[in-house]
């Protein structure tokens, strides 16, 4: 059985979308955020400490963007993921990268000293500043799709659900408005997905840790 111990919002949403689109059962554990600190027990689980950890077998993995090529490609075969010759290798990975390393890293900093930090300790402008890091990525990064609706190989694969996290985050903090027309509707047909759906539902049942 395939195990995610998940946090609502944050980044393991990756995770739980791509087991809902591969159609793997897996147990769901609930955690406040952040675990490390408000999961009594949590560490000796996954001693970095951090959301995502998904555990299947002997494996234990904890980064949300190689979440879903591990389960594609563990679990597959599946076109969800992309084989190294076909056209869309390259973007596939660079996607696959980019959504959590170039996408979602500067909204968490954003977070931190806008919203998680106590008061004294929060950076107005810092936190300003990386939001226009994030926005000025994601025009740059408007320029490399094609007219497919999806980021790599014309088709949805594990790099749309990388990118389209950053998305849903970026259009939790407020941030949607200012999005490039192509990403807005990369995001609404990704939210219409009835994986990105049952994902939705899932957490909102999922069992607490105990």
């Amino acid at each position: 059985m395939i195990t995610l111990y998940h946090c609502v919002g944050a980044r393991s949403f990756r995770a739980l979308w791509a087991l809902e689109e591969l159609g793997l059962s897996y147990a769901l554990k609930l955690t406040p955020f952040p675990p490390r600190f408000r999961e009594p027990g949590y560490l000796e689980i996954n001693p970095l400490g951090t959301t995502p950890t998904l555990i299947d077998g002997d494996v234990l993995m904890s980064e949300s963007a190689a979440i879903g090529e591990y389960l594609a490609r563990r679990h597959g075969p599946s076109d969800l993921t992309v084989a190294p010759d076909e056209p869309g290798f390259g973007a596939y990975l660079n996607f696959l990268h980019m959504g959590e390393a170039t996408l979602t890293f500067p909204q968490t900093i954003h977070l931190r000293y806008a919203v998680f930090e106590p008061e004294e300790r929060r950076l107005p402008q810092a936190a300003a500043d990386y939001v226009q890091w994030f926005l000025s990525r994601l025009k740059a990064a408007a320029r490399l799709l094609d007219d497919s609706g999806y980021v790599a190989a014309r088709r949805f694969t594990m790099a749309d659900i990388s990118v389209a996290y950053a998305l849903k985050l970026g259009e939790q903090l407020g941030f949607a408005d200012a999005f490039p027309e192509t990403f807005k509707a990369h995001l609404a047909r990704m939210k219409a997905r009835p994986a990105y759906q049952r994902a939705l539902a899932a957490e909102s049942a999922g069992e607490p840790v105990l």
